[in-house]
């Protein structure tokens, strides 16, 4: 016997309820008030406006999901479960365990429908506002009269702590200027947070703020009113002209007796004794865990036919697309496989002496303009730092609503204004540029970079370290990368940036030297699939060195090379170098030949790189028994013991820079030639005195 709609929906409902809760009982941790608060809304989302295909979670039309709400997780997973992903009831009673395919957050590639890593609040909201662009883009760039194969929308859960973090600000302020239609909110209001009601650090309207972002607004006054959150987030959809914010009140812990409501819901289980007395309220066997009816089941598995039919449509329209448009539906294949274009690396530059000197954010951008018409998918933008970054792609488009008026808007690109241009003028607004760039990357079919000056990547921080956890093949064009950039002084000039950095797991930073090297910086960092790579440039201009007698800038690709050997015999020692300092420490070597010391130099642009190497490359470029070893880096020293060794010498910066002209503040602070010489004799001694003490 049929079971009556409404009483079907709330059995449905109360499944993601109890699943959720059993979950966080049996982990003995998680966040249990968020998913009985929002089942409902989700309910709705995914069983009646969501489009998406279970057996094939890539399918690259699908609508995005993300839960920004990542405390939540447990909603997302029993909603995997339920709709018919590979996640299995094992994997929801793993929950947060060791290896689970579930973990406290929600994590891409741990488990199939999990589109972005969230947790961090505010993060989620932002990956969406990336989405969307993706969409907008992609749908620009392919979609063509009475042929469309990109028509999707993104939709986010978020939390009071979303919408409270300024990266969310940041990232509403972006979505509507850009007037992105198909980016849907729906806030969980339920005005608890993790230590209190929000009523103690919380009270804007955040409806009139997202009006001012120029977004469409509306309220579901009863977060259990599935009729009315089917009609709102109808008419999100609608609303083509501007994203669109649903302020959903919702209960948190809804259902439980004692802690509905309390912000002990929100972080730390209910107790065996709540579980089975929410169990009680809503009405579910008290004694059963993990507990899914068949009619529950039946009804949200419909999902897959659903999504079956939805893809098998969608194929129909691209094979439709691929008759009439062969070279446009090749190229929509390649860019969502991830693959570059035949022939691509032709268009690299190659820089002779003559070119220099060019300091390499100058040499960045003329690659950046070279490789841009064979590398089409490649879009992003500056946080209003195009003219300093020089990352602008001449020509190549604005990133715009159509709608919007730019006839008389200075910085423009050239080229197309809308949504098929690839510049993105992500304003001053560095967190919500590196949320955004994770989002598009995260989407697929783009190759986003965001570019800033390398001191604000601490603005960027939280989604540098979310893009490498994640395994995002984002790209960072970070300039002005030491107190060499001058006169704007140590509030511009970074110091600690390049240790912290080197620290985040699978993130390449590469820090080149010359303009060549730049180039194959370039190189590696599009080739790179499995995370984000980013790119250290100089303000102030550098030699290109003449390769002629020099090693190969195709080295790079590993991390650190011999770029000059010792002439006549072995080194006497080795100057190991980034970025600006390795023509200093070119200089030394020439200096100390005419006292008769033979010097190495070795160009180390990426650490990652190098120690990614077999030790026997290793060891070649830093053989184990040359001791006397002088770093030099301008920035912190931190990291580079392990270079230098026990008898070495390391020159670096563990102090402020100062305001002058860039070249002074070099000298004044130590980066001279004479310093180098003097490093390289006292290392030369300590090894010396070590050898004879031995």
């Amino acid at each position: 016997m049929a079971i009556e709609t409404e009483t079907l929906d709330t059995l449905c409902i109360n499944t993601i309820r109890t699943l959720s809760i059993d979950a966080v009982q049996k982990a003995k941790s998680g966040h249990p008030g968020m998913p009985l608060g929002a089942a409902p809304m989700a309910y709705v989302l995914w069983t009646r406006h969501l489009r998406f295909n279970p057996k094939n979670p890539d399918w690259p039309d699908r609508d995005r999901f993300v839960l920004s709400a990542g405390h939540g997780s447990m909603l997302l997973y029993s909603l995997l479960y339920l709709a018919g992903y590979d996640v299995t009831m094992e994997d929801l009673r793993q929950f947060r365990q060791w290896r689970s395919r579930t973990p406290g957050h929600p994590e891409r590639h741990c488990a199939p429908g999990v589109e972005v890593s969230t947790g961090p609040l505010g993060q989620g909201v932002g990956n969406s506002v990336g989405m969307a662009i993706a969409e907008r883009w992609l749908a620009a760039r392919f979609n063509r009269p009475g042929h469309t194969i990109v028509d999707h929308y993104t939709y986010v859960i978020a939390s009071d702590g979303d919408i409270m973090e300024g990266v969310g600000a940041e990232a509403a302020s972006l979505a509507g200027h850009l007037r992105l239609g198909r980016l849907i909110w729906l806030y969980d209001a339920n005005l608890v947070t993790l230590s209190g009601t929000s009523s103690v650090t919380y009270t804007e309207d955040v409806g009139k703020r997202f009006e001012g972002y120029r977004w469409h607004v509306q309220h579901v006054a009863d977060g259990n009113d599935l009729a009315a959150l089917d009609r709102a987030i109808a008419a999100a959809r609608a609303a083509e002209d501007r994203p669109s914010m649903i302020i959903v009140r919702t209960h948190l812990g809804y259902g439980s007796p004692n802690r509905q409501d309390t912000f002990q819901a929100h972080g730390e289980p209910l107790g065996e004794d709540e579980v089975r007395l929410t169990k009680r309220a809503l009405g579910w066997p008290e004694d059963k865990t993990f507990y899914v009816p068949d009619e529950a089941l039946r009804r949200f598995r419909e999902a897959v036919p659903r999504g079956a039919d939805l893809e098998a449509a969608w194929q129909k329209r691209l094979d439709a697309y691929r008759a009439a448009f062969p070279g446009e539906a090749g190229a929509f294949a390649r860019a969502f496989a991830g693959a570059m274009e035949d022939g691509w690396e032709a268009r690299l530059p190659v820089f002779a002496p003559g070119d220099g000197p060019l300091a390499t954010r100058e040499a960045s951008g003329k690659v950046m303009n070279a490789v841009a018409g064979s590398v089409p998918e490649l879009i992003g933008g500056s946080a209003d730092l195009d003219p300093s970054t020089h990352t602008m792609l001449k020509g190549a488009g604005d990133f715009e609503s159509p709608s919007a008026d730019g006839a008389h808007a200075q910085g423009r690109a050239g080229g197309p204004w809308g949504y098929d241009g690839r510049n993105v003028h992500f304003g001053v607004r560095e967190h919500a540029m590196g949320a955004a760039i994770n989002g598009m990357a995260a989407h697929g079919g783009v190759r986003p970079f965001g570019a800033t000056f390398l001191i604000f990547s601490d603005y960027m921080r939280p989604s540098v370290r979310l893009a490498a956890l994640s395994e995002l093949p984002v790209i960072y064009v970070w300039t002005h990368d030491s107190i060499g950039l001058g006169e704007d002084g140590p509030t511009h000039q970074p110091i600690e940036h390049l240790a912290s950095l080197r620290a985040i797991p699978n993130l390449l930073v590469l820090r080149p030297a010359d303009a060549n090297e730049t180039v194959e910086a370039w190189r590696v960092a599009l080739q790179r699939r499995e995370g984000p790579v980013a790119l250290v440039l100089s303000r102030q201009k550098l030699p290109v060195f003449d390769r002629a007698n020099l090693g190969a800038a195709s080295a790079t690709a590993r991390g650190g090379y011999v770029l000059a050997d010792a002439e006549g015999g072995r080194p006497d020692a080795v100057l190991i170098a980034t970025g600006s300092e390795v023509a200093l420490a070119l200089e030394a070597r020439a200096r100390l030949a005419g006292d008769g010391i033979r010097c190495r130099v070795v160009s180390l642009p990426c650490w990652e790189l190098f120690e990614a190497q077999p030790a026997a490359y290793r060891e070649s470029v830093l053989p184990p028994g040359m001791r006397a070893r002088v770093t030099v880096e301008a920035a912190s020293t931190f990291g580079w013991e392990r270079y230098a060794g026990d008898r070495g010498v390391i020159i670096g910066l563990d102090r402020f820079g100062a305001s002058a002209p860039g070249a002074l503040v070099l000298k004044e602070l130590g980066f001279t030639v004479d310093r180098l010489v003097a490093a390289v004799k006292t290392a030369r001694e300590r090894s010396r005195a070590a050898e004879e003490g031995a």
